[in-house]
């Protein structure tokens, strides 16, 4: 997940399906339906094929940044497992940005009351789109500053520093649910502080790693820079250093070296993954399951976002296996590059865009590997109803909460919502989720497996009800207002 405008967009409504649409509202399901819907519950609980997919794409590939040899590797695997499910597969060509990540090194190596000979490592990752410092590293004196408010009084003073940005995450607000709130307002020093400190002349950036549980784990993320602006090196750094910069800053003057050696290569060749269940009726017209293939480099993207990608391809194959073959076509997309560019949403709808009438509903699951409580929507009201009869199929499971957005969600589905296709996502309790968000600890040990079997449950009877509706679901309004 980047930037996730889908955890921190507003809301229209949070509520249930019971209050949000009432009985008088919702038109009933036909019982043909309802058993089907609880057909695909039940075998999605029993079915493991999901979660061997995300084992095999942690455990045998592992880490699958933009424009590198494990993402191709993906790429094929994911096909070949679609292939063999008995959809029918696609490559769809995607150019990726292909940054690779160097040496990262940060020491303290001056600071009031240091004894003679002692250095402190502070650890640190940089951060995905970061420029270099000189192969020998920078130097410097470091600022420290708690907001931008902070850094536009003091901006004359971070000319020619490293400047670090520390901005604490909000665990309360993760622990009550609210963790893309936490994630939206601690991670704004990442994407966007190291341009503005480009901007005013800063020698390197530094921004206080955005996430939960302090184990002194760097948490990495791609940073935003101005378009004709310059790039300067950027890092992550513990929360763990982080306060113990300030500490010592608050006492006298504080020098750091930092060595970061990332590259930039040119722009990389690799691809989409679509695997289609073709309709019976109208078999143009589709409804997107999909997470993002792609993650960051240092662990293995198990919850950010192989469950997603990996649930999503689950869903799609269930249906497969049980013989359905609803009115329209659903296919599973694994895109690729969500995580520093989403260039894979955006090549897909430059391929559709002029066919959008085709493109039925969209569904993007990328918040990680927790249990389902229920669906985010940005979806018109009078499309309500239309899903209503998924809160008895989903009542088994507790995934019952509907929360109404009025912005597109999901970073790869937004293009499409932004030109009037509805969308969904999971709802999922996020409470951990940034405690390895972008960090080395990001593997398969922290997923679990009947989490997956849930999220396969919700997102193949959501994706079942979508593209077996009678009449069309009501379109967005067209340029609804996104963050990205």
């Amino acid at each position: 997940m980047i930037a996730s405008r889908a955890l921190v967009l507003p809301l229209v409504a949070a509520i249930t399906f019971a209050v949000g649409v009432s009985s008088a509202q919702a038109e009933p399901a036909q019982p043909d339906t309802s058993a089907t819907l609880a057909r695909i519950r039940d075998a999605a609980l029993k079915d493991d094929w999901a979660f061997q997919r995300l084992a095999d794409l942690t455990d045998k590939i592992g880490p699958r940044l933009s424009g590198s040899p494990q993402a191709e590797a993906a790429v094929a695997q994911v096909a070949a497992a679609l292939n063999v499910a008995g959809l029918k597969v696609t490559l769809q060509p995607v150019k990726v940005p292909h940054w690779v990540r160097g040496e990262e090194r940060g020491e303290l190596v001056e600071y009031a009351g240091r004894p003679a000979g002692i250095t402190q490592k502070v650890q640190l990752t940089a951060l995905g789109g970061s420029a270099a410092t000189p192969a020998k590293g920078l130097t410097l004196p470091v600022l420290v500053v708690h907001s931008f408010a902070e850094l536009d009084a003091r901006a004359a003073e971070a000319k020619g520093k490293i400047v670090l940005i520390s901005v604490p995450f909000n665990q309360l607000l993760a622990d009550n649910g609210r963790s893309g709130e936490a994630y939206g307002q601690a991670g704004e020093p990442r994407f966007r502080g190291p341009a503005a400190l480009a901007k005013v002349g800063a020698a390197a950036a530094l921004v206080r790693s955005v996430g939960g549980a302090d184990f002194r784990i760097p948490h990495t993320g791609a940073t935003v820079w101005d378009e004709n602006g310059s790039k300067i090196p950027a890092a992550a750094v513990t929360a763990e250093d982080a306060l113990l910069i300030e500490r010592l800053n608050a006492q006298g003057p504080v020098t750091m070296k930092l060595t970061l050696t990332p590259q930039t290569l040119p722009d990389a060749d690799s691809h989409n993954v679509l695997g289609d269940l073709v309709g019976s009726e109208k078999p143009d017209e589709v409804v997107i399951v999909s997470g993002h293939l792609d993650s960051w480099d240092l662990a293995t993207g198990a919850i950010d976002d192989g469950a997603g990608v990996a649930s999503a391809m689950g869903a799609v194959r269930l249906l497969k296996s049980l013989g359905l073959q609803p009115r329209r076509t659903i296919r599973a997309v694994a895109w690729m590059n969500e995580e520093n560019g989403t260039r894979g949403g955006k090549a897909y709808f430059e391929a559709n865009k002029n066919t959008l009438s085709n493109q039925f509903a969209a569904i993007e699951s990328d918040s990680g590997a927790g249990r389902p409580l229920g669906l985010l929507a940005h979806i018109t009201k009078d499309s309500m109803p239309l899903v209503a009869p998924l809160q008895k199929v989903l009542g088994p499971i507790g995934a019952t909460a509907f929360e109404l957005r009025d912005n597109p969600i999901g970073a790869d589905i937004s293009p499409l919502q932004r030109a009037g296709v509805p969308g969904f996502e999971p709802l999922l309790d996020t409470r951990s989720y940034f405690n390895y968000h972008h960090t080395p600890a990001d593997t398969l040990d922290k997923v679990d497996p009947e989490n997956i079997r849930r999220q396969v449950a919700l997102l193949a009877s959501l994706a079942y009800l979508l593209a077996d509706l009678p009449e069309p679901l009501p379109r967005l309004p067209v340029n609804a207002k996104d963050d990205d």
